[in-house]
């Protein structure tokens, strides 16, 4: 991986939340932004960059389905996860105040999580295409009654104010990256550590060959962390599901975990394993 581009690939505008996590988890690398997910997955797929930060789900808005159907396309390996508080900006131009304001703009799902705070300031919504986008539309074409939403990288790289921070109604929203790599990168497993293995798979045509498949990680002991059924790309050929548990591969129950499900399974390929975010353990439910 040393001898790829130190390039992290994202999609969006620079700006965007993508970005910002980019500039988080890996502040010495170049971020570059691209038009899609598929260019940015690609760009990683051709070594034309050496990592790919890429949202899989986000707590407000649910997961990012796109993301299922490429990931068999690719031979990208998950090299780690990082989550991403979305803190709201609300942007103007230099020295607006916000009594001026008469519209705003930004993603849809964006002026939805700030609406309670848009109708109390009164202000007209007009949809755009991403949050980071809507920034840099307002640099473009300066307009002292109109505001923006977005991150305050957004604001810091179009030299808008921040007029007020934490803008959303609810705090709390958070967007989970994956980072994807060319290469494997298994760690080495460490007994005092949390991995998270990400598995993709498709069931046998036989009957409950899901609860079959599954059944190995409940008598093993492995915490089943996310499961998700997506159709690939022969839909007749049945379902494909993405499996994230908690374990490593070279753990012993984990193994025989393992073994039942390849039995089980047609297929079944292991995207990557790697350390849990400590956000996991910070957000962990409390036992009933």
């Amino acid at each position: 991986m040393s001898q790829l581009p130190n390039i992290i690939a994202y999609q969006g505008v620079e700006g965007a939340y993508s970005h910002l996590s980019c500039r988080h988890v890996y502040p010495n690398m170049t971020a570059r932004a691209c038009g899609s997910f598929v260019d940015a997955m690609f760009m990683v797929e051709r070594g034309e960059a050496k990592l790919a930060m890429i949202p899989m789900e986000n707590s407000t808005a649910g997961r990012v389905e796109e993301i299922y159907r490429l990931m068999p396309k690719t031979q990208l390996h998950i090299i780690g996860e990082h989550y991403e508080p979305v803190n709201h900006c609300l942007l103007g131009l230099k020295g607006t105040d916000i009594s001026q304001l008469k519209t705003i703009s930004s993603h849809p799902q964006a002026l939805a999580q700030c609406h309670d705070n848009i109708r109390h300031l009164g202000l007209e919504e007009i949809a755009g295409l991403d949050t980071a986008g809507s920034a840099f539309e307002l640099s473009q074409n300066p307009e002292p009654t109109h505001a923006s939403i977005a991150s305050s990288l957004a604001a810091e790289l179009y030299n808008l104010d921040v007029l007020q921070e934490n803008f959303q109604d609810v705090d709390g929203n958070t967007t989970r990256f994956l980072i994807l790599s060319k290469e494997q990168g298994m760690p080495a497993l460490e007994t005092e550590k949390t991995y998270i293995t990400s598995l993709m798979f498709t069931v046998r045509n036989i009957p409950a060959a899901l609860y079959k498949a599954l059944g190995g990680f409940a008598t093993n002991g492995i915490n089943m962390v996310k499961l998700e059924s997506y159709m690939g790309s022969g839909a007749t050929k049945g379902t494909s599901f993405h499996l994230d548990v908690e374990g490593h591969p070279d753990e012993r129950f984990m193994r025989y975990a393992l073994q039942e499900l390849d039995f089980f399974t047609k297929e079944v390929r292991n995207l990557g394993t790697y350390e849990a975010h400590p956000f996991r353990a910070e957000n962990r439910p409390l036992p009933e």
